[in-house]
């Protein structure tokens, strides 16, 4: 099978190849189970806490034969409900997410991505809203597990960036208006607007109890300006045209992406939040990995195994 994860992860030109969205997120989910040696989702969404003494009534299911057999009294095992994850993924469908020096756009990346950890947590049964935003939120989906839901999610996902600039603070502040409940917020953007605009308001999420991760998407060309020959350009957002020779403007303009970055990383830092900076050249399952190790979600991922593996 040619998305088969190895060393080397899922090709992500091949994976956005795929016109299903659904698919591309059930390849990339499916493969990361797979490579950690996982097997189907099955089991209840509780855990055992310790033994209390059977009353009339129970169920014999949970009933303990071992202690049974060994002691001649007959015992339960207690269960707790565990606490589903409720996640509100914000994405960043600005103009500047439709530069793409590769066969796909960053659109197209970060899109997969929010399809696939929403693939992942649904399939949980954790709760999972989404914000499409641009200068504000143009789309609002609150965090739900029900059927039908993640279809729902997807079609939003799927519709084409419209908007020009980018608000993040803007965002954040809606959607804290929005998310009252304690929630895992991701934040999926290029990051390239100044974090000024916006670290007022990330820090109102912070203190509002929710746990705050970001995703910085970037193009390789954006890393390395590695654009070819001299050429034309025009800004995305604003749409200001600019004449450019990558040659000539590499360096100044490394120097100054490189001050952006370590300014975007400080503000992130200084609040607490996570940054996980991924190029459209890195594979996705890579990126999902990494997510699950560094969020939450690696809590509930562990919970599930120890379920299948019962």
């Amino acid at each position: 099978m040619p998305f088969a994860p190895s060393q080397a992860g899922i090709d992500p030109q091949a994976l956005l190849a795929i016109r299903d969205l659904e698919m591309r997120a059930r390849v990339v989910v499916e493969g990361l189970w797979s490579g950690l040696h996982r097997s189907p989702l099955q089991g209840f969404s509780v855990e055992f806490t310790e033994y209390r003494q059977y009353s009339p009534g129970d169920d014999l299911r949970y009933l303990d034969w071992r202690v049974l057999a060994r002691t001649d009294r007959v015992y339960i095992k207690k269960f707790e409900d565990e606490t589903n994850l409720s996640c509100h993924i914000i994405l960043d469908t600005s103009r500047s997410m439709l530069f793409g020096s590769l066969e796909y756009t960053k659109a197209d990346y970060a899109r997969t991505l929010a399809a696939t950890l929403a693939y992942f947590l649904l399939h949980q049964r954790d709760m999972v809203g989404l914000s499409l935003f641009d200068s504000e939120i143009r789309d609002y989906l609150p965090p739900r597990w029900r059927p039908g839901h993640l279809r729902l999610l997807l079609s939003k996902l799927e519709r084409e960036p419209e908007g020009r600039a980018t608000n993040v603070g803007k965002a954040l502040e809606e959607v804290a208006l929005l998310n009252t409940k304690r929630s895992l917020i991701l934040l999926i953007s290029d990051f390239l607007s100044p974090p000024a605009d916006w670290e007022v308001q990330l820090g109102h999420l912070v203190a509002m109890r929710h746990d705050v991760r970001a995703v910085q998407i970037l193009d390789p060309a954006e890393l390395s300006l590695e654009f070819g020959t001299a050429a034309q350009w025009e800004d995305m957002e604003t749409g200001n045209k600019l004449y450019i020779d990558p040659q000539v403007a590499r360096k100044e303009y490394l120097e100054k992406f490189s001050t952006h970055q370590a300014q975007v990383k400080k503000s992130l830092d200084e609040r607490g939040v996570y940054l996980l900076t991924a190029s459209t050249d890195t594979p996705l399952d890579f990126v999902l990995l990494d997510m699950v190790q560094q969020s939450g979600i690696a809590r509930n991922m562990v919970r599930t195994n120890l379920r299948r593996s019962r």
